[in-house]
């Protein structure tokens, strides 16, 4: 008889600290984020919490330095806005005054990180009648987290659109 499906047993189970360590050895994590997966791993609350205090006591959980070099990665190489920085760091379960010190430290210049991923993306938008190709460019920059003024003015010079009627 089929019954239900039998649980996975792993044939070499991982304790608490050897599951924090391999989490993190596949990139950094913040403390919320390695507290979620611990968690759904099946471990207790408490032995969780106990583990992410020794892991921050040697430096291993550090929602500082985490939040700085997601920070830097998503504005440096993918050109986002510090509006979607903040997002994403914000649903990290990186607190509101360590997503906005380190925004201060290294986020300046969302107006040229926009114009240059605009100018980047109007080379594939060259084929679209102006205004679409308008909408799409100002559109794909918001979802990188750049404000729509910003967005707006960046697509209008990628596009070489002087038209004021072209704020969307």
């Amino acid at each position: 008889m089929a019954g239900a499906p039998r649980p996975r047993v792993p044939k070499h189970p991982l304790d608490l600290h050897e599951r924090a360590l391999r989490l993190l050895s596949v990139r950094q994590r913040s403390r919320r984020e390695l507290a979620i997966r611990l968690r759904q791993a099946g471990f207790d609350r408490e032995e969780v919490e106990d583990e992410l205090a020794r892991l921050e006591a040697v430096g291993l959980v550090d929602d500082e330095r985490f939040a700085r070099e997601f920070a830097e990665h998503q504005l440096r190489v993918r050109m986002a806005g510090t509006r979607g920085v903040a997002s994403s760091l914000a649903s990290k379960g990186v607190d509101r005054s360590t997503v906005e010190r380190t925004l201060q430290d290294v986020g300046g210049g969302d107006t040229e990180r926009a114009e240059a991923l605009a100018q980047a993306r109007a080379a594939r938008l060259g084929s679209l009648p102006p205004e679409r190709a308008f909408t799409r460019l100002v559109s794909y920059l918001m979802r990188r987290g750049h404000p729509p003024d910003v967005a707006r003015r960046a697509a209008r010079r990628a596009l070489a659109i002087d038209a004021p009627g072209a704020d969307g």
